[in-house]
């Protein structure tokens, strides 16, 4: 971590690094320079040429892509182009899916933009916004605390080995992670507490950054409190002293709430040498990500977290058991933490209790895409999408559904006909796809499926870290495919070798990102057939 935060702290000051500064950094931190070269060229973050007087950045990702922000690119570069001093560059996702099509100036978010608002930002004529607009604060069911004087109550009627209650209504509620793999919370628990090792660590993976997921940024701005909680249990449980909440850092605005809550906790003595009254050590800090969706994968996040390039390693052996600096390491993301605190405060009945029908609990979705009222929504599990779109205001007015994405931009598309679908791990998988992330994006009867398709498997291509030798040349092998189906370069038997590569990807990635890559295009050919031209799997 010393080396990226040091990497980090220059950029900040200086606004780039450049050779001489690199040399500086290497000779204080007594590194090889070649190894500080190394981060810089890996993580986007960084600069190695002087910024100009304006940076604005453009969502190019899928929720954007339906929002307009290809337009919004090209048009505000025709604008732009005789000023040297301002720099339009086309991103990766910033999180900002609900506010499409989004943007930033000088790392500003900037929600649902048009070229005469960046314009009026750029120009200095409208100051930068202090917050982006969010939905209003709510009450949410899994806070169990109705002020804030109730918070880290838990925690403190526990005691000083909490790890027994804890795991036994994990276990009992059979929560899953919440991050995607959906692998069972109170078992991944019980599994690092087994470890011998003395040392060992808490993290908590807040680097969500797939196209249309953003519910952990509104988590981490509005229950912060459950956060530290959740991983202050963990750690309590585990037998570890230190948690580390590993952030994307385009969330500026969430990490000062997180440090506003983390500051309050130490002074009021829920973090610290007698956490919440424990008579154990345990405290929490920040690391702020440099940058890059494989940092989601949670042995790339721990690479970066020990100063190399995120980079995912090889399981077994998984982080459990040799995780951060080789000692056993606890991963959760965001929601799970919050989601934890819970259960263990409410107990496995009231977990139960939540749910619709025959499932178990509350879930927390990210809605983008053609609805009236895109947002974070906390939802029973076995909500149907079709209720979901309700909840978020019903399609856009003279749109109809043509096809959704329940789990982010890594799930399978399905078609309108799979609408009443529950919003669970097993239900979904059963139609064809993935709960994923809890990511639902809405794609209304005016966008073209293949090239919304197309902009995903690219966003893979895009943030491959290069690795594996399939993942890095099949994603793009798959992009020029794709692309040359749409201006009519690529022919039907092209077409045809996309399943046998996209099960190459799936053999041979080590990691989740090569493994899922060409999951747009392949469930778009097999589940909506009529959306790709020329396709070779319709019937």
């Amino acid at each position: 971590m010393k080396l990226l935060r040091e990497l980090t702290r220059v950029q900040h000051e200086l606004g780039w690094l450049s050779d001489d500064t690199l040399r500086d950094i290497a000779k204080q931190q007594r590194v090889p320079l070649y190894r500080l070269e190394g981060l810089v060229s890996f993580y986007p973050s960084f600069r190695r040429t002087p910024p100009p007087r304006r940076t604005v950045h453009v969502c190019r990702d899928v929720s954007c892509a339906m929002g307009g922000c290809a337009k919004l690119s090209s048009d505000l570069q025709a604008t732009l182009a005789s000023q040297d001093d301002v720099e339009v560059v086309e991103v990766s996702c910033i999180g900002r899916c609900e506010h499409a099509p989004a943007a930033s100036v000088d790392e500003v978010p900037i929600a649902n933009a048009s070229v005469d608002d960046l314009l009026a930002l750029i120009d200095g004529s409208q100051p930068l916004p202090a917050n982006d607009p969010t939905q209003t604060p709510r009450r949410w069911k899994c806070d169990p605390y109705g002020t804030p004087a109730e918070r880290y109550s838990t925690v403190q009627k526990l005691g000083s080995d909490p790890g027994d209650v804890c795991i036994e209504a994990l276990k009992g509620s059979g929560l899953r992670g919440m991050g995607g793999a959906g692998f069972p919370t109170g078992r991944k628990w019980e599994l690092v507490r087994g470890e011998s090792e003395p040392q060992k660590y808490v993290i908590c993976n807040a680097d969500e950054s797939e196209p249309g997921t953003f519910k952990d940024r509104l988590i981490l701005e509005e229950l912060p409190h459950l956060v530290i909680e959740g991983m202050l249990l963990a750690g309590l449980t585990i037998g570890a002293e230190t948690g580390i909440v590993f952030l994307r850092h385009e969330y500026s605005r969430e990490q000062k709430s997180l440090e506003a809550a983390l500051k309050h906790a130490r002074e009021t003595g829920i973090l610290g040498d007698n956490a919440g009254g424990s008579g154990q050590r345990f405290d929490i800090e920040i690391f702020v990500s440099p940058g890059g969706y494989i940092l989601g994968e949670e042995t790339a996040l721990l690479e970066a977290l020990e100063d190399k390039r995120g980079e995912p390693r090889n399981k077994p052996p998984y982080p459990g058991t040799y995780g951060l600096w080789g000692k056993p390491t606890l991963i959760n993301n965001v929601e799970t933490y919050v989601l934890a605190t819970s259960i263990v405060t409410h107990g496995v009945d009231w977990w139960s209790d939540q749910a619709e029908g025959d499932f178990v609990g509350l879930k927390f979705v990210s809605v983008s895409g053609d609805v009236k009222q895109p947002g974070v929504y906390e939802i029973p599990i076995g909500t149907t999408v079709s209720d979901l779109i309700d909840l978020a205001g019903g399609m856009r007015d003279g749109v109809t559904l043509q096809a959704f994405l329940p789990g982010g931009a890594s799930s399978n598309f399905l078609a309108a006909d799979k609408i009443n679908t529950p919003l669970d791990f097993d239900a979904m998988k059963a139609a064809g796809s993935m709960l994923g992330t809890g990511a639902v994006i809405v794609i209304g009867n005016q966008h073209n499926l293949f090239d919304l398709a197309t902009n995903i498997v690219r966003f893979f291509r895009n943030e491959s870290c290069g690795k594996c030798v399939p993942c890095r040349v099949g994603s793009q092998k798959a992009v020029q495919i794709l692309e040359g189906v749409a201006c009519g370069a690529s022919s039907n038997s092209e077409l045809a070798i996309l399943p046998e590569l996209g099960d190459t990807l799936e053999q041979t990635s080590i990691c989740g990102l090569g493994q899922v890559a060409l999951n747009p295009i392949l469930s778009l050919m097999k589940n909506v057939p009529e959306a790709v031209p020329n396709n070779p799997l319709a019937s």
